[in-house]
């Protein structure tokens, strides 16, 4: 009878922990998704409704929580570059990977500008920047095959044209709707292909 009731303890503790973790995860997630791209272990703790005790229970440092998100977050966000290549003329192509890959950057910007905000101090957002943009090449070469066989310069060029920052800055610097920074995506990569 003892150890069943010790067990009932230890599984009750477990689940706490399992829930609080989660909370934590949860509260930083809400807070970037607000637009504090920067949450404080504080802010979080306060968002998840545990003290800052329960937080580096879990969490050694704001770079293990950030792995966590990561781990999280990545089988939302790698299944949103990982498309498959679709045969058809360059041009379709291009608007194709466009399209795709814009409607991915809508919907992970504020990931995007947590990453970009905190990229100088963390080296798990430096190792996952790196990775990423690694993962976006290959797609991209994947998608428009024929960026293998031009000049290094074009290459490298397209690259810079599909990027987020270049998304990031037809939309919020120089103020265009999704349709006209589209456009401008296409004519620039179609201009190096």
């Amino acid at each position: 009878m003892g150890n069943q009731t010790e067990l009932r303890v230890v599984d009750g503790r477990r689940q706490r922990s399992e829930r609080s973790r989660a909370a934590i995860l949860t509260a930083a997630l809400n807070l970037i998704d607000s637009g504090n791209y920067a949450p404080t272990t504080r802010e979080i703790a306060q968002e998840a409704g545990v003290g800052l005790r329960s937080f580096f229970r879990h969490f050694e440092d704001m770079e293990a929580l950030i792995e966590a998100i990561d781990q999280k977050m990545r089988q939302y966000y790698e299944p949103l570059f990982d498309r498959d290549f679709q045969a058809g003329e360059l041009e379709a192509r291009i608007e194709d990977t466009v399209i795709g890959l814009t409607d991915a950057y809508e919907r992970l910007k504020n990931m995007m500008m947590i990453t970009r905000v905190q990229l100088w101090r963390s080296e798990v957002l430096q190792k996952n920047y790196a990775r990423n943009q690694n993962g976006l090449r290959k797609h991209l070469e994947k998608w428009l095959p024929e960026l293998k066989g031009v000049p290094e310069a074009n290459r490298e060029a397209a690259h810079a044209t599909a990027s987020y920052e270049t998304w990031d800055r037809l939309r919020r610097h120089q103020k265009l709707n999704i349709r006209q920074a589209r456009n401008a995506m296409i004519a620039a990569l179609s201009a190096v292909l």
